[in-house]
């Protein structure tokens, strides 16, 4: 009967075990600071608040992925709710670097009837840099309906504390405006 119920979980476990460089898991949950200073509105008005992401492995080389962010724009009583959701492939191009692409549906909503849905594409490549600090580098582009699309790059990097535990960053440029995230990141 035990043989039966460990055969049966490993056989239930296979389809989430993905397949990826060794030391990158696709399976991770991160909450913290976010920031975007935006060069191309005409004014100095930054904004900062809060961001929560995730990411889960759904197949040897696929993984679902989403996050949510809420900025209040600096001297404005105007906050802006920013949310994506999206899978993505990841191929091993070698032991400690894989290939990804991403696909998401993006939506923002900034009040007074300034919103927009949108999607994003983005490839690029991810790698345990070494056991503790692991790093990637994308490019992508994101369009939102009734606004113009934008090519952007992001590059970011996790110090690991522990297997499970870290701590990540990530920077978005895009047509001069810059994003930032940094926080805490549990990976499972």
């Amino acid at each position: 009967m035990k043989r039966t119920l460990l055969a049966l979980a490993l056989l239930v476990a296979v389809p989430f075990a993905a397949s990826a460089a060794e030391g990158v898991s696709y399976s991770y949950v991160e909450g913290g600071y976010t920031r975007v200073d935006a060069k191309n509105t005409g004014n100095s008005n930054d904004a900062d608040g809060w961001a929560l992401n995730g990411s889960g492995a759904i197949a040897p080389n696929f993984h679902v992925f989403g996050g949510y962010s809420k900025v209040d724009i600096s001297n404005t009583n105007i906050g802006i709710d920013q949310w994506r959701l999206g899978v993505g492939y990841n191929k091993e191009l070698n032991p400690k670097v894989d290939l990804v692409t991403r696909v998401a549906y993006e939506k923002f909503d900034a009040g007074a009837g300034v919103n927009g849905d949108g999607y994003s594409v983005e490839a690029g490549v991810r790698s345990a840099l070494t056991p503790m600090i692991e790093g990637y580098a994308m490019a992508g582009y994101e369009d939102y309906r009734d606004f113009n699309g934008d090519f952007y790059g992001r590059v970011g990097a996790q110090v690991k504390f522990s297997p499970s535990w870290g701590l990540a960053g990530d920077v978005k440029f895009a047509n001069g405006d810059t994003q930032l995230f940094v926080g805490p990141r549990i990976s499972f």
